[in-house]
C-alpha cells in the first residue's frame, strides 16, 4: 500500500464537527436499559420516572417525646388556668416516631408536661392541631412522582426511593465503548522493566487515559490490545468492536493526522465514511469523525493534550446525550493573564493556565501549549479559550477561564512566578504538610519575568537570582532598579551551585565556558531575561567572547530540567544549569559558580497566612533535608530575610 499524506481539504469548526457527531449519532443510537437495586444505582440515570409505591411516613408519627393528645381537649390552657390531663384516657406518653394514638392529633413535649403522680399530668399552654406530629405523606405519598426519567441517581436519592418502596429502579445502560491504540511504536505499561525502553519506543497511555474518561463521563469502555502501523490490522480491529452489538461507538488512537503512516482515515473510510477530518481548534486539530455499521468511530489524535480536548468536545457531549443529560460544562471565572497569549487566526485554541488570586483580581499564567505536553493538563487550574476570530489576548485584559479545579482550591494558592528552581517542587509538597489547604503554582518565566510580574501585581512570590556584574551582588539592585516605589522583602532560599551539563564522561571533553564557542560544540540556551543567561553573558564578556559565535545560543529552554533533557537526548552537547538538574538525570557536571537564589515578595503579602506557612515550610528542618538531598545546593542561610 502507498504511504499517502493525509490533507486537511475541508476542516470544520468546532461548533460545526459538534452539530455533525450530533445529528449522526444522538437520536439514532440508543443505550437500552437495565434493573437494578436502590442502593447499586448511585451515579447512574434512571431510563424512565418513578414513582412512589409507599408513602412516607406511611402513618402518623410522634416527631417528639412527650404525651400524645386531641388537641382540642387542651384549648384554655394557661400558666393561670392549668388543665389536668389522666394518662392513658386523654393524654398517651409517646416517643419519637411511635404511631400516633387514635384519636390524637398533637403532641406536647415532655418538658412542657407537669407530672402530679399517679396519671395525671398538668399543662399549662395549649396545643394545636397536629402540633409535633409528622402527618401520613408528610414526606412522600404513594403514587407521585419521585424522579422524573434521566435523572441521575445520588446517595440522597436511596434514602428517598427505599421509602417510598422502590427498591429497584430502571437505568440506562452505561454506553459501552471500545478504544483501539495504534502504532508501531507503542509499548504497554506491563511490559516496560525500570527504565528498559529503547529511544523510539513509546509507552502507551492514551488508551488507558481515554478508557478512564469514558468511565467518568458515565460511560463504559473496553481497551483492546495495540495494533502496529497496518491499515489492513487497524480495519480489522475496528470492525470486530464495531459489529459487537453492545459496542455503541469505537476510538481509535493515534494514526488520525497528516503523517504519512497515519491509517485511521483510510481505515473508517474503507469500513463506511468520513464525516469529519480536522477541526479548527488548538490541540486536537487532526480529529476524525466516522460512521461505520451507522456507529460513530472516532479517530483520537496521538499527542495527549489533543486527545483529551478532542474527546472532552466530541466524545464527552455524545455521550451526555445518549444518556438523555446537558453537555458537560465547567464553573468560569474573570482572570487576568500576566503575559500577553498569542494565537493563530483560524483556528480555536485552549490554553492551559495555573490560576490565583492575587490582591482583588484572579491572576493566570500560560503554560506550555505544546499538545504532547500532558502536565500542561495535570498542572492547570483552568482553560482560557481564544477564539478563531483573535490573534491573541492582552495582559491585564479580563478574559473568562473555564476552571479545572474547585474554586476554593484557586483561591488558596500561592503563586510563584521567576526563574526555575528544583527545590520549588520541594517546596510545594512541603507547604502542604504546613497547611494542607494550600497550593503553590510555579510558572517559569526567567528572574527579570518574576520582577516584572511582581511590579504589575500578578504574583505573590518572585523567583531570583539576577547577578550584579558591577558588585557581585544579587538581586538587590535589580528590586531597586526595576521595583522602585514597590515596598518588598528579599527571603533567601538556597545557594545553588551553576555549571555546564555535559554527557556522561563528558565525550566531547567540554572544560569551561570557554569551549561554547569551538566548533564541535552545540549548546541548548536558558530564555533571555533569566538569571542563568544574564551570568553566561556575563561570563562571555568577561573572556571577550561574542555570543554570535555560540552554535545554539539562540536555542532556549525555561527550565534547568529541560537544558538537562535536552543534553541528555542528544539535542546539544552541554548546557549551562544547576547541578540538581545534571544529578537527576545522570549527567555530570562542570562547576562554574555557586549563585544566590531568592524570593522577592511584596510586604502586602508578606505577612499573610499563607506566606506563613511558605516561610515556616522554607525554614523547616525538613526542607533543608530534602533540598541537600537534591545536590549543588546549600542552605545555611534559608529562611533569612535579607531586606
Amino acid at each position: 500500500m502507498s504511504h499517502k499524506r493525509n490533507v486537511y481539504l475541508q476542516m470544520k469548526s468546532l461548533d460545526a464537527a459538534r452539530s455533525v457527531v450530533m445529528d449522526a449519532f444522538a437520536a439514532g443510537l440508543a443505550p437500552g436499559s437495565e434493573t437494578l437495586s436502590a442502593p447499586l444505582a448511585v451515579g447512574r440515570i434512571l431510563a424512565g420516572p418513578v414513582t412512589a409505591r409507599l408513602s412516607s411516613p406511611n402513618f402518623h408519627a410522634a416527631a417528639m417525646d412527650g404525651i400524645a393528645v386531641r388537641a382540642k381537649s387542651t384549648f384554655g390552657a394557661h400558666e393561670a388556668r392549668p388543665i389536668v390531663l389522666h394518662l392513658g384516657q386523654d393524654a398517651f406518653p409517646v416517643n419519637t416516631g411511635h404511631v400516633m394514638p387514635e384519636g390524637t392529633d398533637a403532641v406536647i413535649m415532655i418538658e412542657q408536661v407537669q407530672d402530679l403522680g399517679g396519671q395525671a399530668v398538668q399543662i399549662e399552654a395549649p396545643a394545636f392541631p397536629w402540633q409535633h406530629v409528622r402527618k401520613m405523606g408528610e414526606d412522600i405519598v404513594a403514587t407521585e412522582l419521585l424522579f422524573a426519567r434521566h435523572h441521575q441517581v445520588t446517595p440522597y436519592c436511596v434514602g428517598a426511593l427505599l421509602s417510598a418502596g422502590r427498591f429497584a429502579v430502571e437505568v440506562l445502560r452505561r454506553p459501552k465503548m471500545v478504544v483501539i491504540p495504534t502504532g508501531s511504536e507503542l509499548v504497554d505499561w506491563p511490559s516496560v522493566g525500570a527504565g528498559d525502553i529503547r529511544p523510539g519506543q513509546v509507552i502507551e497511555s492514551n488508551a488507558y487515559m481515554l478508557a478512564a474518561m469514558v468511565d467518568a463521563a458515565g460511560g463504559q469502555c473496553e481497551r483492546r490490545e495495540q495494533v502496529g502501523d497496518d491499515p489492513e490490522a487497524i480495519a480489522q480491529a475496528i470492525e470486530t468492536a464495531i459489529s459487537r452489538t453492545d459496542v455503541m461507538a469505537v476510538l481509535v488512537t493515534g494514526g488520525s493526522s497528516a503523517g504519512s503512516e497515519d491509517y485511521a482515515r483510510s481505515a473508517i473510510a474503507t469500513l463506511g465514511e468520513v464525516l469529519v477530518h480536522g477541526v479548527t481548534m488548538m490541540p486536537g486539530k487532526p480529529v476524525i469523525v466516522g460512521r461505520a455499521s451507522a456507529k460513530p468511530v472516532f479517530g483520537i489524535p496521538g499527542y495527549p493534550v489533543s486527545a483529551i480536548m478532542a474527546f472532552e468536545q466530541l466524545v464527552h457531549p455524545l455521550i451526555a446525550a445518549w444518556l438523555g443529560q446537558p453537555a458537560p460544562t465547567r464553573t468560569q471565572v474573570e482572570v487576568i493573564p500576566t503575559r500577553k497569549i498569542a494565537s493563530k487566526l483560524g483556528v480555536e485554541e485552549f490554553v492551559r493556565v495555573k490560576i490565583g488570586r492575587v490582591g482583588r483580581r484572579l491572576v493566570a499564567a500560560a503554560l506550555p501549549r505544546g499538545a504532547g505536553q500532558i502536565t500542561s493538563i495535570t498542572e492547570a487550574d483552568g482553560i482560557i479559550r481564544i477564539p478563531a476570530s483573535l490573534e491573541g489576548i492582552n495582559p491585564d485584559s479580563p478574559v473568562a477561564a473555564e476552571l479545572l479545579r474547585p474554586a476554593h482550591a484557586v483561591e488558596h494558592t500561592v503563586v510563584v512566578v521567576g526563574s526555575h528552581d528544583n527545590t520549588l517542587d520541594v517546596l510545594a509538597d512541603e507547604l502542604k504538610s504546613w497547611d494542607p489547604r494550600l497550593s503553590l503554582s510555579s510558572s517559569h518565566v526567567g528572574s527579570m519575568g518574576g520582577l516584572m510580574a511582581i511590579k504589575r501585581g500578578g504574583c505573590h512570590v518572585a523567583g531570583s537570582h539576577l547577578l550584579d556584574e558591577k558588585d557581585g551582588t544579587y538581586n538587590i539592585s535589580y528590586i531597586h532598579q526595576h521595583l522602585k516605589g514597590l515596598d518588598v522583602r528579599l527571603l533567601h532560599l538556597v545557594m545553588r551551585d551553576q555549571g555546564l551539563i555535559v554527557l556522561p564522561g563528558n565525550p566531547k571533553n567540554i572544560k569551561d565556558i570557554g569551549d561554547l564557542v569551538r566548533d564541535d560544540v552545540c549548546m541548548i540556551n536558558r530564555q533571555a531575561g533569566s538569571g542563568t543567561r544574564i551570568l553566561l553573558d556575563y561570563r562571555l564578556k568577561q573572556l571577550g567572547l561574542a555570543s554570535a559565535r555560540i552554535d545554539g545560543y539562540h536555542s532556549e529552554e525555561y527550565t534547568h530540567m529541560a537544558v538537562a533533557a535536552a543534553v541528555l537526548s542528544g539535542a546539544a552537547d552541554v548546557g549551562l544549569g544547576i547541578w540538581a538538574a545534571a544529578k537527576a538525570l545522570g549527567l555530570d557536571f562542570i562547576p562554574v559558580v555557586t549563585e544566590q537564589y531568592d524570593l522577592i515578595i511584596p510586604a502586602e503579602y508578606f505577612n499573610s497566612g499563607p506566606i506563613e506557612s511558605l516561610k515556616q515550610s522554607i525554614r523547616s528542618d525538613a526542607f533543608k533535608k530534602r533540598v541537600m538531598a537534591l545536590g549543588g545546593y546549600h542552605t545555611e542561610r534559608t529562611g533569612e530575610v535579607l531586606m
